[in-house]
């Protein structure tokens, strides 16, 4: 099949969009965490060693090493913002208003959270892009998918933005596209969430500039609760390669890992990444990182909280060839304001475990509880007073694998004491639910 050459027009440029922080410089910098221009000694490489564990390879998922086609999730990320209605559906505000109520928000969580070695950067293109057809055409639902061999779903829709914008735009420039629907677009978000990532290898979607349309997030409605924008945090983290942590088979089963990452809940008050993420992403480097193996002695670490930049981060203990315990220190912070009963966060993980089939599980220190974040309807509350606290144990069974809380320190670091799996091989099998 041949297609037809294009006339390609002169490019007008697109603004970078220069926005202020809603953690301000000078906040960051009281915390810690690096300034842009400050930013630049990144961790030395990419999640290595015998705790790097591999795992499935053909979708987002819990493998150390991220695949190659997923954005970067370190340095300088330009993240294209594009903005649609259609004839049934016309925007009711302005693109800067609809702008606005992602960012500075979701850049700020990105550099909070990164300890300054993600610096996002969100170049809106602030028109309207009026697609072609209703809504209805695209037959956009839920489970709608990027087949380029049908005439609806999210492959005509991708088409029709990319043709709409190809000349005003150099694909080239950047690493993720946010596509922000008009709000009055589709069902609202408590009745379909709709948002979704198409994320990875190429999709059979080209550009003219010869780059693949890739890497997109499609932002629908509005969440509701103080921390709306995190939506778009979620899906930018499937572009980084991150799976979905919440059950998403049908399953009716208490959520796996809850407030305690954004790829679980990400709605209502904000909440962390999980260390293991961090590390995935290349926010950690390999001296904040402890891998305690089979057959070695029990050894004591401290942990510096997640919320809190420098330190150990996460303590990984392999229970087999394909999964491990992780422990993580908790405690409020800008990015953890519902950490009730801070401590110690220990969950499993499975990195052949497929997104949403809960490749994490948290486990609960006091199971059947309740919960002590109970005041807010956007939060599960059970998994809130999951951490453990000093003078705690959580046995794994199955391999020998402990931690035990030995003591807070005066700082807020939590030492605790770590005992191996079993020495020798250990076989696999599907986790249990906690």
């Amino acid at each position: 099949m041949t297609t037809r050459p294009r006339t390609r027009t002169r490019r007008r440029k697109i603004p970078a969009a220069v926005v202020a922080g809603t953690v301000t410089a000078a906040a960051a910098v009281a915390m810690g965490i690096p300034s842009t221009a400050a930013a630049g000694a990144l961790p030395r490489g990419l999640p290595n060693g015998p705790c790097a564990l591999g795992g499935r390879t053909d979708d987002v998922a819990e493998s150390a090493i991220t695949p190659a086609g997923y954005a970067r999730s370190r340095g300088a990320v330009r993240a294209l913002t594009l903005f649609i209605d259609f004839p049934d559906a016309r925007a009711t505000m302005t693109p800067q208003a609809r702008f606005a109520e992602f960012f500075p928000a979701a850049a700020d969580f990105f550099r909070v959270s990164s300890y300054g070695r993600l610096d996002y950067r969100p170049v809106p293109l602030l028109t309207w892009i009026h697609l072609p057809r209703p809504l209805a055409a695209y037959r956009i639902q839920r489970a709608a998918s990027f087949g380029p061999r049908s005439a609806t779903g999210y492959y005509a829709l991708s088409r029709d933005i990319v043709r709409a914008v190809d000349d005003a735009v150099d694909f080239r420039a950047y690493d993720v596209i946010n596509i922000l629907a008009a709000p009055n677009a589709g069902p609202a978000a408590a009745r379909a969430v709709l948002s979704i990532t198409f994320s990875g290898g190429g999709m059979g979607l080209g550009t003219a500039d010869g780059v693949p349309f890739r890497n997109a997030s499609f932002i629908w409605s509005r969440q509701s609760g103080a921390g709306a924008y995190r939506i778009l945090n979620h899906e930018n983290g499937h572009a980084f390669g991150l799976p979905d942590l919440y059950y998403t088979d049908g399953r009716r089963a208490l959520t796996p890992v809850g407030h305690w990452d954004p790829m679980d809940e990400d709605w209502g008050p904000s909440s962390d990444f999980l260390g293991w993420h961090k590390w995935k992403l290349g926010w950690l480097t390999a001296r904040q990182v402890h891998c305690v193996r089979r057959g070695q002695a029990p050894s004591e670490h401290t942990l510096t909280p997640v919320s809190t930049p420098g330190g150990t981060k996460i303590i990984i203990i392999p229970t087999s060839s394909r999964s491990a315990l992780v422990a993580e220190a908790r405690t409020r912070g800008p990015l953890d304001p519902m950490a009730c009963r801070p401590g110690v966060l220990i969950y499993r993980v499975a990195p052949h475990t497929a997104s949403g089939r809960g490749p994490v599980r948290v486990v609960d220190a006091t199971l059947n509880s309740g919960g002590c974040f109970t005041t807010d309807k956007h939060v599960e509350p059970e998994l809130t007073d999951a951490a453990f606290r000093p003078g705690a144990t959580y046995t794994d069974h199955r391999s020998g694998a402990a931690v035990s809380v030995l003591a807070e320190n005066p700082d807020g670091t939590y030492r605790i004491r770590v005992t191996p799996a079993r020495a020798g091989p250990t076989s696999y099998s599907p986790l249990p639910s906690p």
